[in-house]
């Protein structure tokens, strides 16, 4: 059986907010805010999501300086009861935990790094993923 996933990009900000109201308005999006005041997901009409992820230690890069600070990362999104399934899957595939010291309820993250080395996170979510 196949785990249930989709994935949503995030950007980091230190002011999420603000950062939210100017994607929803350019993108038409609805702003959704969820048990985790620092996260804004943006949705649009078309169903293409974008967060919003507020970082305390957040510094604007200075693109293309790839030295400077993260300026997005990947999310996949899975229901909270299939979160162990995901990771074996993930290293099944060839993926290395980096971090998994949150493991374990509604705000389960886990950072992994894909076999060409890039870092993602599964991220629990409570109920279905998609409909």
């Amino acid at each position: 059986m196949a785990v249930e996933k989709t994935s949503v990009l995030v950007l980091d900000s230190a002011e999420p907010k603000i950062l939210a109201e100017f994607y929803a308005k350019l993108l038409d999006a609805e702003a959704q805010l969820g048990l985790n005041p620092d996260y804004i997901q943006l949705t649009t009409p078309a169903g293409i999501a974008l967060a919003i992820r507020r970082d305390h230690g957040f510094a604007p890069p200075s693109w293309p300086r790839p030295d400077e600070s993260q300026q997005a990362h990947l999310q996949v999104l899975v229901a909270q009861r299939d979160m162990d399934e995901a990771e074996r899957e993930v290293v099944s595939l060839g993926g290395r935990p980096l971090d998994t010291k949150d493991n374990g309820g509604t705000h389960d993250v886990r950072l992994y790094a894909d076999p060409g080395g890039h870092p993602f996170a599964l991220v629990a979510r409570e109920g279905r993923v998609a409909d």
